[in-house]
């Protein structure tokens, strides 16, 4: 071929060749950017747990569980004797009304507001005593369930630990359930 036989068609089948080979290493180079992506996604390990089925099933939880409960019976007994000794006030002062006077009744009646006012702060009091006690008694059980679920994920080289818990956004869980692994790990 000599510089004559180059025609004005020849030049742009060229240009249009090597344009071509520009696309396809430009192609090629997008290919190979997302298959390393996807293999580096494709190589994080994902696991998952039911954090509140792991600590509903700790021993420690038994313990704390009957704590509360001991300590709400001791309130619920302490507002029933409350209530107990305002209804048996209330009936003594409805029986007495008719023989005292305004003042008095007015000044009883006073007395049975107090008395109901009593109760109801001490039931909040009791209501926010309880709260406190169960997240005293809750939170060393959740941090020493938390370090095992890292313990444990990080010695079998886990990237996620997803909550499987009801509710916590996980739709499907077919990875790996580190619940057993927990278990042996806290003991039980």
């Amino acid at each position: 071929m000599t510089l004559k036989d180059i025609t004005f068609t020849n030049i742009i089948t060229i240009d249009k060749f090597l344009n071509m080979k520009k696309i396809n290493k430009i192609i090629l180079c997008a290919a190979l950017a997302i298959s390393t992506i996807t293999f580096s996604y494709s190589q994080s390990k994902v696991a998952h747990i039911n954090t509140q089925e792991l600590v509903a099933s700790m021993p420690e939880m038994n313990t704390a569980k009957a704590e509360l409960e001991k300590l709400a019976k001791t309130y619920e007994t302490d507002i029933q004797t409350m209530a107990a000794e305002l209804q048996s006030k209330v009936k003594q002062y409805d029986s007495e009304a008719a023989s005292q006077t305004d003042e008095e009744n007015q000044k009883r009646l006073q007395e049975v507001q107090g008395m109901e006012q009593s109760i109801r702060q001490y039931q909040q009091q009791a209501q926010s005593d309880l709260q406190k006690k169960e997240f005293d008694l809750l939170k060393p059980i959740s941090e020493k369930a938390q370090a095992a679920i890292i313990k444990i994920a990080t010695a079998q080289g886990f990237d996620y630990v997803m909550d499987s818990t009801q509710g916590q956004g996980v739709i499907l869980a077919n990875g790996k359930d580190l619940m057993a692994d927990v278990k042996v790990e806290l003991g039980f």
